[in-house]
């Protein structure tokens, strides 16, 4: 299970996924932490079972056992706070806005890793889900600590590239069976 057996996956019909696949992740100037947590927390958020099955194991063999925790931990956090975030920010009474979230988000605080790391991987989850609000937030968190816009431009592409892979992938699943 491998970058090159998700590639060998992709049908032609989706040639520019499998080459902007090898790309983003191939040729990526991410240190390895930063890069093979975004493709592992974007395979979580992607809910690819075939993207997350043949990405966890090389994310895995990348990524120190608390980064490999850290990863999984953003995509689980992003998971709830995309969803209350960007429903906050739809509805038109912004009295929900004022209100206090009371959800627990103590591993955004304390995430096990450098703190850079884990908003880049949040960031990069937000963009799957679609969370402004999220994006914003992180992206300024980056931005404040001096991650420059190709960085966070590098998280966003490797999303869009791994959602788009799990979305065809998945739909060639359903269609040939």
């Amino acid at each position: 299970m491998s970058l090159d057996s998700l590639k060998s996956a992709v049908p032609d019909y989706a040639k520019d996924l499998k080459l902007n696949l090898g790309s983003v992740i191939g040729n990526s100037d991410l240190p390895a932490q930063q890069l093979w947590g975004t493709v592992l927390a974007t395979a979580i958020a992607s809910r690819s079972p075939i993207v997350l099955r043949e990405l966890e194991p090389e994310a895995k063999a990348n990524l120190t056992p608390e980064a490999y925790t850290a990863a999984k931990a953003a995509a689980a956090i992003m998971a709830m706070n995309n969803v209350f975030y960007r429903t906050r920010h739809l509805l038109s009474d912004h009295e929900y806005g004022t209100m206090r979230a009371g959800l627990r988000m103590n591993v955004i605080g304390n995430p096990g890793v450098d703190k850079v790391d884990f908003e880049l991987w949040s960031f990069a989850v937000s963009a799957i889900n679609g969370c402004g609000m999220c994006l914003d937030s992180h992206e300024q968190v980056l931005r404040k600590a001096g991650i420059e816009r190709e960085v966070v431009q590098e998280a966003f592409k490797i999303a869009s590239v791994i959602q788009a892979v799990g979305v065809t992938l998945e739909t060639e699943a359903v269609l040939s069976a």
